[in-house]
């Protein structure tokens, strides 16, 4: 067949391509009414073509027609929700970039994130921007929480809508912890390990959920391919399912709850009359909502161009766990709840108690009223589960409850095992090489961040020494050029009286992105007969 007999095909799939596509996002808007709309001119016919998109558009079918006056303005929803679901479709077309190139399995994943970043063009952004909306998607949906608990924009009719965003919190934290495993470095597998530990201690059936999770008695391929899948498969299509639900809810149930003082306060009829006029979705809101998108996108890009750098830590060794093993900052409370207690109790009933309690709070808060005033004891318990929240994020950290050798503390403070430490944040050419020794060095001799981390570095060792926890300490700092562009960095602090003391051995690459270039050697080692006193100079 000739190639010109396929043109009549072509242009019959090019004219289905185009009205499906027509239908998915402005149908019923031709050019002319799409001109008007950019023109800020009225509607070119009636009934307006602008109402009739949302009837046969796929995607504006899931919006309002119109929004009332009193909930438009910025300061009184902050768009949370909008910014959860921009998030949200940044983490799809994040993620399906990444999926390109990721390898689920345990020998391939770290060295596919080695290479994503280092060799794919775009690579490091696109990751740094997957982490880092995945993270603001978190913030912004618990912000959402509190904003529609605030306003008690939650009773009503709005009962159901509540619940569908308490599963898309479930929904969305499920996402971040399942994605938490993926680059397979050293905190991830650990943090990942806990986590899992927790389903054994279910009753009666907590062996077998811990074995679903994991797919073995230890993490390994099998847990992997599953929590792989659970990220980019099964939690998706549950979220865009609930997303779908809620948003469909707002859109032609209920709308946006206008303020409280407008519904329940003493304002002036004409305030009131005027909180309730019709803004159309096209084109006021719909321009506001793509200016909130092009500056969000333009600030997530900038912020991850030149403040966050997404971490990635050695190598998963599933023989070695690392100092300061800590889960996700979203769920350092749970953490917390295991330092007080029973393992079942804090670990697993307490967190579904938590969730149900959410899940049930609309139902159980019977006053109808939503002004601040009349809802005292419901603000002051909401406040104080947030604070106790806090209290129990504070403690999930490493910083709570864990006791380690005061030389260890002082080292991994300066120089961790895993994550970024004070050394990291020294530029490369402050770093000079030489050997510098613990109340010997003058500071005054040194580039300023060295001089000043150094210094540091000290007074903390004294204030230790001064308590008695570090008698007769010593603490030494080898700088050496290994190769161009890259340099190993060597710490010891210890005492006299001791035969083993803190190190930590780093090289560091001019390039480095955050911690993702530095390796280390363990934390504690004995202490070779070259570096018996302060005074000896360490062989290299």
């Amino acid at each position: 067949m000739r190639s010109w007999k396929l043109l009549p095909l072509f242009l019959s799939h090019l004219h289905d391509g185009w009205y499906a596509l027509k239908h998915l996002s402005f149908a019923g808007i031709n050019f002319q009414e799409l001109r008007a709309i950019l023109q800020d001119e009225p509607p070119t016919r009636h009934p307006s073509p602008r109402l009739l998109a949302h009837v046969l558009s796929f995607l504006l079918h899931m919006r309002p027609r119109y929004y009332l006056k009193g909930s438009t303005p910025f300061t009184y929803t902050f768009r949370l929700g909008y910014f959860t679901v921009f998030f949200f479709f940044l983490e799809i077309v994040t993620g399906l970039f990444l999926m390109v190139y990721y390898v689920p399995t345990p020998e391939k994943a770290y060295l596919s994130i080695q290479h994503l970043t280092s060799s794919v063009p775009l690579g490091a952004l696109m990751r740094d921007i997957h982490r880092f909306a995945a993270e603001a998607m978190i913030v912004c949906v618990l912000l959402h929480m509190v904003r529609t608990f605030v306003t008690a924009s939650y009773k009503g009719v709005r009962r159901l809508t509540w619940v569908t965003g308490v599963a898309l919190l479930v929904i969305t934290l499920g996402l971040g912890f399942s994605g938490y495993l993926l680059p397979w470095d050293q905190l991830a597998y650990w943090a990942i390990t806990i986590g899992t530990s927790m389903a054994e201690a279910v009753p009666l059936i907590g062996r077998e959920v811990n074995l679903i999770l994991r797919g073995a008695p230890e993490i390994g391929e099998a847990g992997l391919l599953r929590f792989y899948l659970a990220h980019v498969v099964l939690l998706p299509f549950l979220a865009i399912l609930v997303l779908g639900v809620h948003y469909y809810r707002v859109a032609r149930l209920h709308n946006i709850s206008l303020p409280p003082p407008l519904e329940e306060g003493d304002l002036p009829a004409p305030i009131r009359e005027e909180a309730r006029q019709r803004v159309p979705f096209i084109p006021d809101v719909l321009f506001h909502e793509m200016a909130l998108a092009s500056i969000a996108l333009c600030s997530v890009i900038a912020i991850c161009l030149f403040v966050y750098d997404a971490p990635l830590e050695h190598h998963a060794d599933p023989q070695h766990t690392p100092l300061h093993t800590e889960a996700p900052w979203f769920f350092l409370w749970v953490q917390g709840l295991l330092k007080l207690g029973d393992k079942q109790l804090m670990g697993v009933w307490v967190p579904i108690g938590i969730f149900l309690l959410l899940f049930a709070l609309p139902y159980l808060d019977r006053n109808p009223r939503r002004l601040v005033r009349h809802r005292p004891l419901a603000l002051l318990l909401g406040t104080l589960f947030i604070l106790a929240m806090g209290v129990f994020t504070y403690m999930g950290t490493h910083y709570y409850g864990i006791e380690m050798p005061t030389v260890v503390r002082i080292g991994q403070d300066w120089a961790p095992e895993e994550g970024v430490g004070i050394l990291h944040t020294i530029p490369y050419d402050d770093l000079v090489v030489g050997a510098y020794f613990f109340n010997r060095t003058d500071p005054g001799t040194l580039p300023p961040t060295l001089a000043r981390a150094w210094t540091a570095l000290e007074e903390r060792i004294n204030a230790a020494a001064a308590r008695g926890d570090l008698p007769d300490a010593w603490a030494v700092l080898l700088i050496e050029e290994r190769q161009r562009d890259l340099k190993r960095i060597t710490l010891r602090i210890g005492t006299s009286g001791e035969d083993s003391a803190y190190e930590r051995v780093l090289y560091i690459h001019r390039w480095r992105n955050g911690d993702t270039s530095s390796f280390a050697s363990p934390a504690v080692s004995p202490i070779p007969s070259s570096w018996d006193s302060p005074l000896s100079t360490p062989s290299h």
